[in-house]
């Protein structure tokens, strides 16, 4: 009897413990994965902006309604070492590229050639130049952020997906032969939100979050005669609705996320602010749509753990990247411009370094099929102009007419990356051929076109 009432008591014990247990590993995950994650955000707005010019719109600015920031994710596979660094900035300049890179690798050992620097195109915010104390700070600000990124790493899964955006619009339109300036809700546009996040499983709270989405940051710049109360565009300085969306994911989550966003092909795609031919924006509007791209993305993140998502993910994540500087025919000369894929698992990044009007994304997504998980992005690794499509130069207009790149550009393109996506993706050959000769030859040719960092 006594020893029925001891087993009794364990099993009673055991039961009255198991809620508590349950609710105290209730939002933890089990990760195995061969990919570690580490990242960190700065503050890279001026110290000074009393009768601050700002880029892109360029207009005089006094204060600052909300911070510029920059984001450094660190990546290993164990192997093969990588980074995605996004800023609040107008563009990623080559001379900014080229030096952020170099400290990035210094202190993380990332090889400069892995690193992607991406500009949101914010036109509320400076310029660059190595030689000015913002220039200057804002390198070592990145290599601050790359190192305490690289000192936090730990192994990570990945979920993704996508949702909906609704203040997007595209700003071109064809009539009587020639393309206009106007808002058209018929034109083509990707109101998609693509969604990465990054979890050690520790808790429903990602470790970072990397957002995607396709617009003209430049609700706070000139406005129409009639655009009240800024008809001389929003007199401070902002991040526009990137800095406004990251901000509303990073509350969501009580300041214990890092989110970084990287721009699409937003070329002819800007807010849908009516005006003449469109307003600046005031707070309503820059509320909207800061929480409406940030509501998308935490409806996305809040999906992408529930249990039936949670066992779709991936346990190995192998990072390959590849790159390569193209010669485009440009309106007075040849222009270089370096194109980049990397490869995290079963997602695949592209970038372009300029303006990319929207069809490149669908064009780009189209050749890539089901083979990945395609996020492409411009903005990033340089910055070039305006990356008009070939069909754009018929019919004119802001775009290819201020455009540097001939008509001719676009098939370079299109071309050049999609065999950088062959090469990080490593699914197709061009010959299965066994002769001699022909595997010498794709031997000397792999050597040269080897994907930076693979270890194949």
């Amino acid at each position: 009897m006594s020893n029925y009432l001891t087993n009794l008591a364990v099993v009673l014990c055991v039961i009255a413990a198991w809620p508590m247990s349950t609710c105290a590993d209730d939002g933890a995950f089990n990760v195995q994965s061969n990919l570690h994650a580490g990242v960190a955000k700065v503050d890279i707005t001026p110290r000074d902006v009393r009768d601050f010019e700002v880029t892109g719109h360029r207009r005089k600015v006094t204060g600052v309604r909300d911070p510029l920031r920059a984001g450094v994710l660190v990546l290993t596979d164990g192997e093969i070492k990588a980074a995605i660094v996004t800023l609040d900035t107008i563009g990623a300049w080559d001379e900014m590229v080229k030096l952020a890179r170099q400290r990035i690798e210094k202190v993380t050992g990332v090889p400069a050639a892995n690193i992607l620097v991406a500009a949101s195109h914010n036109h509320s915010g400076p310029s660059f130049s190595k030689n000015a104390d913002w220039g200057r700070e804002l390198i070592d600000k990145l290599g601050k952020a790359a190192n305490e990124a690289a000192a936090n790493m730990r192994p990570v899964s990945v979920g993704y997906g996508e949702d909906r955006i609704g203040f997007g619009i595209n700003r071109r339109k064809v009539i009587n032969g020639r393309a206009v300036v106007r808002l058209n809700p018929d034109g083509p546009n990707d109101p998609r939100v693509k969604v990465l996040r990054f979890d050690d499983g520790k808790s429903l709270t990602p470790m970072a979050v990397v957002m995607h989405a396709v617009c003209h940051p430049c609700f706070f710049t000139w406005g129409d005669k009639g655009s009240r109360p800024y008809p001389n565009g929003y007199p401070m300085m902002s991040a526009d609705f990137p800095g406004e969306a990251q901000s509303f994911v990073e509350m969501c989550y009580a300041g214990k996320t890092s989110s970084l966003f990287l721009q699409g092909c937003a070329g002819d795609i800007r807010p849908n602010l009516p005006g003449y031919p469109y307003r600046c924006a005031d707070e309503a509007d820059i509320q909207w749509a800061g929480r409406d791209l940030g509501g998308a993305v935490v409806r996305t993140l809040a999906r992408s753990v529930t249990r039936e998502q949670l066992r779709t993910r991936a346990e190995f994540y192998p990072i390959r990247v590849a790159s390569s500087v193209v010669s485009l025919p440009g309106k007075q000369s040849r222009i270089d411009a370096e194109l980049m894929a990397m490869k995290i698992g079963p997602f695949l990044l592209l970038t372009m370094p300029g303006e990319p009007m929207v069809e490149y994304g669908f064009k780009l997504e189209k050749a890539i099929a089901d083979r990945a998980t395609p996020i492409i992005i411009g903005y990033a690794n340089g910055n070039l102009g305006y990356i008009a499509t070939t069909d754009a130069y018929k019919f004119g207009g802001y775009e290819p007419n201020t455009s540097k790149l001939a008509p001719e550009a676009e098939p370079i393109i299109l071309t050049e990356l999609s065999r950088l996506a062959d090469r990080v993706v490593g699914d197709v050959f061009e010959s299965f051929s066994k002769h001699p000769k022909d595997v010498k030859r794709r031997q000397e040719l792999e050597k040269t076109q080897k994907p930076t960092g693979s270890s194949q």
